[in-house]
């Protein structure tokens, strides 16, 4: 019955989609947050890379399939995620 729920939106998507706003870490000029969200019953990878450009803020959201069932070992994996994709694409991330 809760699909129904879902479908008619009587309850449960709040909960599924609020992103759980985490740490900040500053990394090589880049802006690091972790942003994981509630999917499934655990807390989906997910989260922000941001720079300011030419005076202009430019982000890069990250989401990847890996779910956690504790909020701090998805907020960890974000900014390690997230530091993995500046060292690999730092240069091109903007462009």
């Amino acid at each position: 019955m809760s699909w129904l729920k879902k479908l008619f939106g009587f309850g449960g998507a709040a909960e599924e989609d609020t992103p759980a706003g985490g740490p900040t870490l500053e990394y090589k000029g880049f802006l690091i947050q972790s942003t994981p969200f509630k999917a499934e019953g655990q807390w989906q990878l997910c989260g922000v890379v941001s720079q300011t450009v030419d005076g202009e803020r430019k982000e890069h959201r990250f989401i990847r399939a890996d779910k956690f069932t504790d909020i701090e070992q998805a907020h960890d994996m974000a900014l390690q995620k997230g530091r993995l994709i500046i060292d690999q694409q730092a240069g091109s991330l903007f462009s």
